[in-house]
């Protein structure tokens, strides 16, 4: 008798705010490690969830707290979005968002020294356009999104 392992997946977490999406996964990693492809932009098309991220455009080799970074980007259309990060705390904490003020965030808690729980957050309260994304569904979407992400990154970094 074969058993096959359970897909991994990221933990759906109930925010009570229908306007940020969250969810959490444990990664067998230090922060560290997890933190550094978090500040390479050239690494985010490789775990991002929505795969609307085409290409790294322009930007710092490593982000810190007000760095800007463009992106190639498809989402139906190709288009360029220019991103800042907006909060940093080194190996613990990053958020950026871009003219639409809408945030990702991404929170590292160590478990151990080899494992880490990351957080990661839509945040759609700072949002200049709610009417915009919510006739984008962009909530449920993120949702999902950030889920997805997160399995990413943690095969990413577990697969070194």
């Amino acid at each position: 008798m074969t058993s096959e392992a359970s897909p991994v997946r990221a933990e759906i977490l109930e925010t009570g705010n229908p306007q940020i999406k969250s969810a959490r996964i444990t990664i067998n990693a230090p922060a560290a490690r997890i933190f550094e492809l978090l500040v390479d932009p050239k690494k985010h098309k490789d775990f991002d969830g929505t795969k609307t991220i085409q290409s790294n455009v322009s930007g710092p080799i490593r982000l810190s707290l007000g760095s800007k970074f463009g992106m190639h980007m498809k989402l139906g259309i190709h288009y360029r979005i220019l991103n800042k990060v907006v909060e940093f705390e080194e190996g613990k904490h990053i958020a950026w968002r871009h003219l639409g003020r809408w945030r990702w965030k991404y929170d590292l808690r160590s478990i151990s020294p080899t494992q880490t729980e990351v957080t990661e957050t839509f945040d759609g309260t700072t949002s200049i356009s709610q009417a915009w994304l919510r006739m984008r569904k962009a909530y449920p979407w993120t949702q999902i999104a950030v889920a997805k992400t997160l399995v990413r990154l943690k095969a990413l970094v577990e697969e070194g």
